[in-house]
This record gives structure tokens, sequence and C-alpha cells, in this order.
């Protein structure tokens, strides 16, 4: 089911249809985290904020581990797509949930010593510990359809349908809401309410996906055949490890900003995470346009057409430093009431506002670097990306040697500055990989 590739005329328009649903999908994210909090918070208890917060913030790092099946199924999705492979198309889906629930039913059954380590590591009191308990009992048993919603998802962005990315996450984030009310509010069910209502959004969530997938399982029959090739399988588990090993540098090297900046007091430590907050923000804007690149890119790629990658690449990298133009304008203009809505603590203001420049700059610094990460993801030259963060990794770890020491704070946010650079050169030089591997 090999059609003949065609590459669909590139537009302005078309580049918005892909980065919008993206950017509205993103915007639904702090909300479900702010409804957690204000349903158990009217609980009038600190231990139930607690254990919520703790619980949420164990799951969120075990399955940030596999956020690089989001990725390398975008990646793989959207080269099918571009070649017209229908066949190959399906088998990449297939693939990428058969990994996500094997991963799912590993962390059902390691739960009980992963959750006793996690906390063994992050302890709380024994109310807070034994909350977080009832809350990760209940969440777990969603980790197959968490993780399978990572595959879901790239298989809709590499296939150009963002908005079905937008649908999952109001329905998700929608129903979450309304059952938090329910079951905190209404039952009284307190922290076991709130995990109970995540478990049934996201079950229902990944019901919904494959729904809205379903036309990719109708070549299922021929798709088997390609499930467990050695070359497809190479190709899957290559990107994986690339982007996982990728994707731990860089969080490690934001960990070390955030404990580093926590030597130099609580007003400081302060300052810099709401200033982070703001950062996230502006990472939740600019995705848009990366996932835009992903797609195109791939896309490209998957028609060999030198010209449309070109293209979809230049027309990415204008709409990211456009966005990163008027997102550095709003933190000019909005920048110092933002800090003081934040906080009222006059000395957190103080050090945040002296900060603000640098947080002016981080979007047209950083763009560089969001985009060309979707244009590799896209042709899938995750070798490329995982040298380039080890090569920033060195460079970041030259700046916070030499600049933290003599600038204090000031140094810590002009390092994170190099690194954000870094990346986008890095990337920048080891673009004509990609072009050579559209010839």
């Amino acid at each position: 089911m090999t059609a003949t590739p065609t590459t669909p005329a590139l537009t302005h328009r078309r580049i918005l249809t892909i980065a919008l649903p993206i950017v509205l999908s993103n915007a639904t994210v702090p909300l479900l985290g702010a409804m957690d909090t204000a349903v158990i918070g009217h609980l009038g208890q600190a231990a139930p904020i607690g254990a919520v917060g703790l619980g949420a913030t164990i799951l969120s790092t075990l399955y940030w581990a596999f956020g690089f099946l989001r990725m390398s199924t975008s990646g793989l999705a959207a080269q099918s797509k571009g070649a017209a492979d229908a066949v190959e198309l399906s088998a990449t889906l297939v693939r990428a949930l058969m990994i996500a629930f094997a991963a799912g039913l590993v962390l059902i059954a390691l739960h009980p010593w992963l959750f006793a380590w996690a906390l063994r590591l992050a302890p709380a009191s024994p109310q807070v510990e034994a909350m977080a308990i009832t809350f990760l009992a209940i969440r777990i048993w969603a980790a197959p359809a968490t993780i399978g919603l990572y595959a879901l998802t790239g298989y809709f962005v590499g296939t150009e349908r963002t908005r079905a990315v937008l649908v999952l996450q109001l329905w998700q984030n929608g129903l979450n809401m309304v059952l938090d009310l329910w079951f905190v509010i209404g039952f009284g069910w307190g922290v076991a309410g709130v995990a109970s209502a995540s478990l049934i959004a996201e079950l229902t969530g990944l019901a919904l996906g494959l729904y809205l997938a379903r036309a990719a399982f109708a070549p299922i029959r021929a798709a088997l055949h390609r499930l467990l090739t050695p070359e497809a399988l190479r190709r899957t588990f290559s990107a994986s490890r690339d982007i996982l090993i990728r994707t731990v540098i860089l969080q490690l090297s934001f960990t070390a900003f955030v404990f580093l900046g926590a030597r130099f007091g609580d007003a400081t430590l302060a300052a810099n995470q709401i200033l982070l907050q703001f950062l996230s923000i502006m990472a939740f804007a600019l995705d848009g346009v990366a996932f835009a690149a992903e797609t195109l890119v791939g896309q490209a790629l998957g028609a060999k057409n030198p010209a449309a990658l070109r293209q979809a690449a230049r027309m990415s990298m204008q709409w990211g430093y456009g966005g990163a133009g008027l997102l550095a304008l709003a933190f000019a203009i909005g920048g110092y009431l933002a800090i003081h809505l934040m906080t009222n603590a006059p000395d957190v203001q103080s050090q945040a506002i002296a900060l603000l420049p640098w947080l002016i700059a981080s979007p047209l610094i950083g763009t560089a670097a969001w985009i060309y990460d979707g244009i590799f993801i896209g042709a899938l030259l995750t070798q490329s990306m995982r040298r380039a963060a080890i090569r920033v990794a060195f460079v970041y770890a030259a700046a916070l040697a030499v600049l933290v020491p003599s600038l204090g704070n000031q140094g810590l946010w002009a390092a994170l500055m190099v690194m954000n650079a870094a990346r986008g050169i890095a990337l920048y030089r080891a673009f004509p990989l990609v072009l050579a591997k559209a010839a």
C-alpha cells in the first residue's frame, strides 16, 4: 500500500494549522495542576496537598523517561506519510503502542519497589507518605495508557493531525477537572478522588486516541509483517536511545541550574523559580512551531524532496523567531507587572526584576535550538542531537565554572543563555546532514 509520494504545498497557513492546536493544547496543562491543587486544598489540610504534589512529581519523573516515544514516533510517522507508505505508517504506530503498553505493564509490576525507592529519595512526613502511596497505587494502573498516549501524540503530530492532540487534551483535562470536583468535593474521597479522576481521564483518553487513529489500523494485516523486522526495530530503538540520552543531559543541565541557584539563598531561589515559569510559557508557545518543523521536515524527507525540506526548515525558523520576538516584547512590556503579580515579597521582587533582561533575551537566544530540535526529530537524525547535547554539556559546564564564581546568580543565568545559544549553533553546524539525507 505504497503510493507515489507527493508533497503538499507549504504555506504559512499550513504551519499555523499544525502549530496553533499544540499551543492551545499546552495551555490546558497548567490548568489541570491548578485544579488538582485547588480542589484538594479545600480540604483544609496541608498533608493532602503535599501528598498529591509529591505523588504527581514521582509519576511525572517515571513517565518522563518514556518521552522519547513521542518524538521518535513523530519522526517515523512523518517520514512514512511523506513516502505515502500507509503500511509502514500503521506498523510505526502499532510498534510504538506495543512498546508503550509493555513499558506500562513493567511499571505496574515494579511499582511497590519504585515508589519505596522514590520516597526514600524524597522523604516526607508519615502522613504525607501514606497519602502519596494511596495516590500512586491508584494512578499507576493508567501507566500503559499514559505512555500509550505519548505514542499516539507522536503519530498525530507526524501525520499533521495536531487538532486530534488538542481534542485529546481537552477531553482528558476537562473530564479530569469535572471528576476532581465530583469525587473530592461531592463524595469526599480526598487524595484517592484526585487519583481516581486522573486514572479515568487517562484510560478514556487512550480509548479516544485509538478511535481518532482508527484509520491507521486499516492496513494492520500487512503491517504485522513489518512490526519486528530488524531494520524497523533498529531505527526505533536507535532513535529512542539517542533522544533519551539527549533529554537526560538537558534535564540534568536544568537541574544543575536550580541546585546552583539554591546556594544563593531563598530569595534568589524564589526569583529564579518565578522566571523559570515564564520560560516554561515560552517553551509551550514555541513547541507548536517545533512540532510543525517535525511534521513538515519528516514528510519532505520521506518524499525525497530537498526543496520542500529547505522551505520547511526556513519557514519554521521564520515563525519561530516571529513568535520569539513577540514573547520578548511581551516580557519587556509586562514582565515587571507579572513579577509583582507572582509575588509580594520585596526581596524576591527586586531580584527577579534584576534578572528581567535575561528573560527578555531568552526567546531570541533559545529559538534556534527549539526549532532545530524539531527539524532533527523530523529527519530522525537523532545521533546528531545526542552528539550535540554532549558537546553542549561541556560548554555549559565551562560557562558555569567561569561565570558563576565571578557574577553569582547573574552568571548562572548567563551560563544558561550560553547553553541555549550553543545548542542552536551545534545543530546549525550539523544541518547539512539533514539536507544530505533528503538528496
